[in-house]
């Protein structure tokens, strides 16, 4: 069964096993265990995201953006990423290899389905949960699933954080989180300030900084990775952390402790140009610019915040789900006092590098594995 744009041809009404909420490289994992599993198409399952087509995510990052590691060390379960013309292919690379990945495995998924509410459909612990969308912007009507198990497969993108500081919004220049960025050609000529310490700031500012007169702020100096480290590397530490923390073994620091910044070719050609001098954090913004601690100014034109993103949550509210810190506290993928529900890809506490391609096939194997448990259905057998 082929991806669909509507669901005009499944009858929402009828109980499902699972609705995985999310079409990005996270649903798709889960998508690829479930059928693995047994799960069969639009019967058992649907996979409901809010893009109008396939590729997650990485169909809104800039053009130039790159993976950090090759395409065989990007790839999501079952079939290996294809080859590219670089070691490190663009974003529409990986959106060509999630959508043939979508169709490849005749994943259940309807495009323009954004979920705005799950709730529990009665008092009933083992009962069903309710999914609500809103109309696709195509056209039709929203619907109620109902489900026996759902998985949040949401990521981040969609809720970019920008952090407050006094002033900004006296600021008369131009602001824009780097969910929003293209491309450097708008700022050629102008006075840009890249907020932010990690890849994304260093990419872009080894952009903009060929056709702009830019200023690197962040909280903390940059660390920059050794030249030799890609993703790779990274996704081998982080999982080894998670590894040595599960035996009971002390932390490693994992990732966090090799650095932040990954030297791809832009980012290296940028400190061969110095431009990778990274001033202290502003205080405050003015209406012509920044402002330091000590007093000094600079005129701005643009403030450009590659400050990250928060997961995308929000229609798992109405659950009230406890916290743990900033996020629902979990068990393994399953929500600590939901258990009929799946959190898999926004970090590390859903999994070992579940936020990466490469990472997030291992924690949707896993939640598979728990939903099947619980749901204990002959013939389905998670491996």
């Amino acid at each position: 069964m082929s991806s669909r744009s509507g669901a005009a041809s499944v009858d929402p009404q009828r109980p499902l096993d699972v609705v995985v909420v999310g079409g990005g490289q996270a649903g798709l994992a889960v998508g690829y265990h479930l059928r693995r599993a047994g799960f069969v198409g639009l019967s058992d399952v649907v996979v409901l995201d809010a893009n109008d087509r396939p590729g997650g995510a990485w169909q809104h990052l800039w053009p130039s953006m790159r993976l950090f590691s090759p395409p065989a060390y990007s790839s999501l379960p079952g079939w290996m990423m294809p080859s590219a013309d670089t070691d490190y292919p663009p974003a529409s690379h990986v959106v060509d290899y999630l959508e043939r990945y979508e169709h490849r495995y005749d994943l259940p998924v309807l495009h323009g389905q954004r979920v705005t509410a799950v709730t529990c459909g009665d008092d009933d612990p083992a009962g069903l949960l309710l999914v609500t969308t809103t109309p696709p912007a195509s056209g039709g009507v929203g619907a109620t699933w109902r489900a026996r198990a759902v998985v949040s497969a949401t990521g981040t993108w969609g809720r970019p954080f920008v952090p407050h500081y006094p002033g900004a919004g006296s600021f008369t220049g131009e602001q824009l989180h780097s969910s929003d960025y293209r491309g450097p050609e708008p700022y050629a000529g102008r006075r840009v300030v890249v907020v932010g310490g990690g890849n994304t700031a260093a990419q872009l500012l080894a952009e903009v900084s060929l056709v702009a007169e830019t200023t690197w702020v962040t909280l903390r100096p940059p660390r920059f990775l050794p030249d030799d480290v890609d993703g790779r590397v990274l996704f081998d530490v982080a999982t080894a952390r998670r590894l040595a923390l599960d035996a009971g073994e002390p932390d490693t620091g994992g990732v966090a402790g090799l650095g932040d910044v990954v030297m791809v070719e832009s980012v290296r050609d940028a400190r061969d140009r110095g431009v990778l001098q990274a001033e202290a954090m502003f205080e405050r913004l003015t209406p012509t610019g920044i402002e330091w601690g000590d007093g000094a100014r600079q005129d701005a034109d643009v403030i450009l915040w590659c400050t990250g993103f928060r997961p995308d949550l929000p229609h798992l509210a109405p659950l009230g789900l406890r916290r743990d810190g900033t996020h629902p506290a979990t068990i393994g993928t399953r929500a600590a006092d939901e258990p009929r529900l799946h959190l898999v890809g926004y970090g590390d506490w859903t999994g070992p590098a579940s936020a990466t391609l490469i990472g997030v096939g291992r924690t949707a194997r896993q939640a598979v594995r728990e939903i099947a448990a619980g749901l204990a259905k002959p013939g389905i057998n998670a491996r």
